[in-house]
């Protein structure tokens, strides 16, 4: 089901990843940090995640549904479709990812964990840590942790 991203899918793959941030980003973040993921998830960026890394899909269908991807050791860019969230996807995305990172040698990846996801990166037994924010102007802030997880070969 998990299959790698296919470059002619680009505009596809970021309309899922922005239809996404759009429904599920504003009842955490403010207007000004909902528009820097959007900026974080352009074509450009996911187009750079491509040439420098991995990145893997699930479709239903002829639909992209879910997504993650893997650059060195940093796991970027994992949505699920909000219709199809709660079923597995993100799981399986996940498991992809850190397979992949495996097999090319990587003991350790680390990722971005958002308000939204923290309890899903939790739940993979990911070491939740380090606060940040990010000031996105206007007095608004983009708040999140630093995940990570060592990997078994």
């Amino acid at each position: 089901m998990v299959r790698s991203f296919k470059i002619e899918e680009i505009s596809q793959l970021q309309g899922m990843i922005q239809e996404t941030i759009n429904v599920s980003y504003p009842a955490y973040y403010p207007d000004r940090a909902v528009q820097f993921f959007r900026d974080y998830h352009s074509e450009s960026k996911i187009y750079n995640r491509y040439e420098l890394g991995k990145i893997v899909v699930i479709k239903k269908n002829v639909e992209i549904v879910a997504t993650g991807s893997l650059v060195e050791n940093e796991i970027s860019g994992v949505f699920v479709q909000p219709a199809h969230q709660r079923m597995g996807l993100g799981v399986q995305i996940m498991c992809a990812l850190e397979d992949h990172a495996a097999a090319n040698g990587i003991k350790e990846v680390v990722l971005h964990v958002s308000l939204p996801s923290r309890k899903f990166y939790e739940l993979l037994h990911y070491e939740i840590s380090q606060s940040q924010h990010l000031d996105v102007g206007a007095g608004q802030y983009l708040e999140y942790w630093q995940g990570k997880k060592k990997i078994s070969h």
